[in-house]
């Protein structure tokens, strides 16, 4: 999944108003926070998460190997902040995200 410019833009303006939810620590990227990074991304689509200062890893590295655990896409790194988005394989549509297509204007 590649995300267009046009769609990073929708997702970060959609992301100020999530809360951080996923917190990596000294442990880094294991077995328990990749399981909550996963139930989240399927529950929410959009999720932020944050580099705590005990960790060894930057919000880079944690961002590039988080999404790749996850199959999810960085969509920002800001600080020791980051936003991860994966399409969910929810049955209610009501609750997705929907992304404006790059070449489509909204009217």
């Amino acid at each position: 999944m590649e995300l267009t410019s046009k769609q990073r833009a929708q997702l970060r303006g959609l992301a100020n108003s999530i809360d951080t939810i996923v917190h990596i620590g000294k442990d880094g990227i294991g077995e328990n926070l990749t399981k909550q990074a996963d139930d989240a991304l399927e529950a929410r689509e959009l999720i932020k998460c944050r580099v705590l200062e005990n960790s060894m890893l930057t919000a880079r590295e944690a961002a590039d190997a988080l999404g790749q655990v996850t199959r999810s896409e960085v969509v920002q790194v800001i600080g020791t902040k980051f936003v991860l988005y994966r399409p969910s394989h929810k049955k209610d549509k009501s609750d997705k995200i929907v992304l404006v297509s790059g070449n489509k204007k909204r009217g």
